[in-house]
């Protein structure tokens, strides 16, 4: 898989990886990380967890891909292919304010997408989820409607729903988010939060 430190990238097999990962009991992937701010606040707060932080562009790492943490990896790939160096891996997994291909495979339970969250989780992973309201409406759906559909896409995938939560300006800003922070000072703040866990069947 495609690894990338600032300007810079390298392949790692999964043996680099596996290395990489030992002496942590957690896993946590980022999907659609989009700067790696949330990645690198979360390595800082949470030393025995490492964080793999995964997007397809490979300019918006740039920046935060330099810092120099050892419980942080930053991949290039798509949401759709997910890498094979993870399967299994995987104890949490974190979206946060998904858009463009990434939510229309949420919505649409693109095979793709879905097969590979499973695929890279371990059993009774978790998933923490963000959804805002300009994104839905970028893609055609209200709120709540968007949120429903995503919601019953992941329960049939195997993801049951723990709890569900929605998000306004104020607790936008708690997220430790680039785009959260625009997004409270943006014209529509909503968003929902969905906690859920991968099923054991």
């Amino acid at each position: 898989m495609e690894t990338i430190r600032g300007r810079r990238s390298r392949e790692m097999n999964a043996i680099e990886l596996q290395e990489a990962l030992a002496g942590f009991g957690n896993i946590s992937l980022d999907l659609g990380t989009g700067d790696g701010r949330f990645v690198c606040k979360s390595a800082e707060q949470n030393m025995k967890t490492f964080f793999i932080g995964i997007d397809s562009c490979r300019e918006n790492l740039r920046v935060n891909s330099q810092r120099k943490l050892s419980n942080a990896l930053f991949v290039i790939a798509n949401a759709q292919s997910l890498p094979r160096e993870l399967s299994g891996l995987v104890s949490s997994v974190s979206i946060n304010f998904p858009w463009g291909s990434l939510i229309e495979g949420l919505l649409n339970n693109d095979a793709h997408v879905l097969d590979g969250l499973s695929r890279v989780s371990c059993p009774r992973a978790g998933m923490d989820l963000c959804l805002n309201a300009d994104a839905l409406a970028s893609a055609g759906w209200a709120l709540d409607s968007g949120a429903n559909q995503i919601e019953r896409v992941l329960n049939a995938a195997g993801w049951e729903t723990r709890s569900r939560a929605g998000l306004e300006a104020r607790d936008l800003r708690d997220v430790p988010t680039t785009w959260a922070k625009r997004l409270a000072f943006g014209r529509d703040p909503r968003a929902i939060r969905l906690s859920l866990r991968k099923s054991s069947l």
